[in-house]
């Protein structure tokens, strides 16, 4: 198989559907060295999961079975590394209850329900070359172990969909299903349902890339391979997710860096390129509005970011290019990562299919600034051409519900999130807040979303409103899925933010209102920027530079004092991060309104700031406007504190 580039067919890339086929081999081949003896379980290295070694061997299997089957099933049931072998023989020792492999059932260990889908869908896909040659015994088998999903409580979360499938393969097979089952979790499914195509993964404001590689993917899939006659989804439902999914990809596609790098946000991202999995989603089935020339694009760049790291073992480890322990959540094992297995879908089309042989076409970021304003999450998706960055400011996702107490979650509650940049644990970058006494920053998880607008001249503006609270999280050691920590709550004063965004930079202002309890300062940061050396950062000023990155917050208005704090070993990107700050001498005024610029780029001539002219509206809040050189102006709100 080839391995030179194609920069014909493939100008961005390089990669053809030959270097798709061999990095998925090679993936297979490095996971296949550590299949248990009866091949149920491949036993990866690295840190148990909280469901044990076990478990974690189940995960290694179904994962990289995702791989094998959408192999095979590109290939028209030809099988060139004999990989199907190797499955069948663990199917056979996994689902039988006297092999020392057996698998634990799903009504036994609810991770085994994740896990149920996967092997359930593949068996779909490679149904005539897998499925329909095991031993009548091991059908059974099979049948019994993915039957034990049936009436069981599943959380109101993508998990539905893990249910859904199984069962839908079971109906397919002969076996036992509940059509009771499967209503229900559509109806879970349509309570995730927001504005745009996107979907939240639960009841709080969960926006991340489970709205793709988990809430899109199985609901198209589901009716493209197990109902493909129609008698279990209405075809009104099949008609409404294609459009949800052709809604939500029209905003994806600008959230990919010319890197390839998919946004930086949210839970689970030692998922790594599973981000790619709606796009090829869309081309399989028929559904995107999306070229397949630009749909090669994203994807491709999103696999090739990841490959293109060399991990020297050939496997994917617990976090973004290279082992990252704090990247793991509590139900990450060794396997985990092969989830990335999502973003190889594409490999289960065939080779004459467009999205192979249509020649690969740019990002929207490659051929010009983007602005756009994403509702549902209460995101302003900006980006500029000459940096390839693609970044949110965020006014509307916290993995939290309005008023709740809880402390903010890193990878939700930031006011910014990046392709080229990690939200720290350590320190809170990329925030406004209040210091208490002992240096504290206060959090704004449970805020409201005044607005999220697009202004003329490509302008953005997004403002949220909440009281802010410090919060003692020590003592909770919970389960990590996404939400902040809980503790000792002390009330904060009413916090006002918002942000106008033109061309990549935004200007922030924050206003503090009502009883402010122990503040010592407002404190606004910016964008943490990491290297393997140690940035550079300009004493007195709030600017940091690596190799490749420049973070800025330039005072427009209140702030008296600059600094940057540089922590080592705190992000996955680089050895050194360093997160520029600007804050007041003492506790900010009351009802005062603050203003700075927050900058993040890859270095070069800085733009000039507007300048911001502020005036209270009559009702408790403010007007701003803002007057760039070139005779641009804009005007926000910040609201008057409910």
């Amino acid at each position: 198989m080839t391995t030179a580039e194609d920069r014909r067919l493939s100008p961005y890339t390089g990669w053809t559907r030959g270097h798709w086929a061999a990095y998925a081999d090679r993936l297979l081949a490095a996971a296949g060295r550590y299949r248990s003896p009866a091949g149920a379980r491949i036993d990866l290295p690295g840190p148990a999961s909280r469901n044990g070694r076990v478990s974690d061997g189940l995960e290694g299997f179904a994962r990289t079975f995702l791989i094998a089957g959408f192999r095979v099933a590109g290939e028209g049931g030809a099988d060139p590394g004999g990989v199907l072998e190797h499955y069948a023989r663990g199917l056979a020792a996994g689902t039988d209850p006297a092999s020392p492999e057996a698998w634990p059932r799903p009504d036994e260990l609810g991770q085994s329900k994740v896990e149920a889908a996967s092997i359930a869908l593949v068996l779909q896909l490679t149904r005539p070359w897998l499925w329909d040659r095991l031993a009548d015994a091991v059908r059974d088998r099979v049948v019994a172990w993915l039957a034990t999903v049936i009436g069981q409580p599943y959380p109101p979360i993508n998990w539905v969909w893990f249910r859904i499938v199984v069962e839908s393969f079971l109906r397919e097979a002969g076996g036992p299903w509940s059509a009771a089952d499967v209503e229900e979790d559509l109806a879970v499914h349509a309570s995730l349902r927001r504005p745009g195509g996107w979907l939240s993964d639960g009841d709080e404001r969960a926006y991340d890339h489970y709205t793709g590689w988990a809430l899109h993917l199985y609901p198209l899939l589901w009716t493209h391979f197990f109902d493909v006659t129609g008698t279990l989804c209405p075809g009104s439902l099949r008609h409404r997710w294609a459009a949800d999914l052709r809604g939500y990809l029209d905003d994806a596609v600008r959230l990919v860096g010319t890197d390839g790098s998919p946004l930086l946000q949210g839970r689970s991202l030692v998922y790594r390129f599973a981000a790619a999995a709606p796009f090829w989603t869309g081309a399989l089935t028929g559904t995107s509005h999306l070229s397949p020339g630009l749909t090669r694009r994203v994807a491709g760049g999103m696999v090739r970011h990841f490959a293109g790291a060399g991990e020297p073992d050939g496997l994917l480890s617990l976090g973004w290019h290279h082992a990252w322990p704090a990247m793991r959540q509590a139900y990450s094992g060794p396997g985990s990562p092969y989830w990335a297995a999502k973003g190889l879908l594409g490999l289960a089309l065939p080779a004459h299919h467009p999205v192979w042989t249509d020649v690969e076409e740019p990002l929207p970021i490659e051929t010009g600034d983007v602005a756009r304003v994403v509702a549902a999450p209460g995101w302003l998706v900006s980006g500029r051409r000459r940096d390839g960055i693609a970044l949110v400011v965020n006014h509307g996702t916290d993995h939290a519900r309005p008023g709740d107490q809880r402390g903010d979650s890193p990878l939700y509650a930031r006011l910014g999130y990046s392709t080229a940049t990690f939200p720290l644990a350590s320190v809170p970058d990329n925030t406004v807040a209040v210091l208490d006494a002992d240096g504290r920053a206060s959090h704004r998880a449970g805020f409201s979303t005044c607005y999220a607008t697009e202004l003329p001249g490509g302008v953005l503006a997004a403002a949220s409103q909440g009281r802010v609270r410090w919060v003692g999280t020590a003592a909770d050691d919970s389960p990590d899925h996404g939400s902040g920590r809980s503790g000792p709550v002390v009330p904060g004063p009413v916090l006002t933010v918002a942000s106008v965004v033109r061309c990549g930079m935004e200007v922030r202002f924050a206003r503090v209102d009502g009883d402010g309890g122990p503040v010592r300062e407002l404190r606004l940061s910016g964008w943490p920027v990491a290297a393997a050396t140690r940035p550079v950062t300009d004493p007195g000023v709030a600017a940091a530079r690596t190799p490749d990155l420049r973070s800025e917050v330039r005072p427009l208005q209140g702030f008296t004092t600059a600094d940057v704090t540089v922590e080592s070993g705190t992000s996955p990107l680089g050895e050194w991060t360093a997160i520029p700050f600007v804050a007041t001498e003492g506790p900010p005024e009351p009802g005062r309104v603050f203003a700075a610029v927050v900058v993040l780029d890859r270095g070069g001539p800085a733009d000039p700031d507007p300048v911001p002219t502020i005036a209270e509206d009559g009702r408790g809040g403010h007007r701003v406007t803002l007057t760039w050189p070139d005779g641009v102006t804009a005007e926000a709100a910040l609201p008057a504190p409910e």
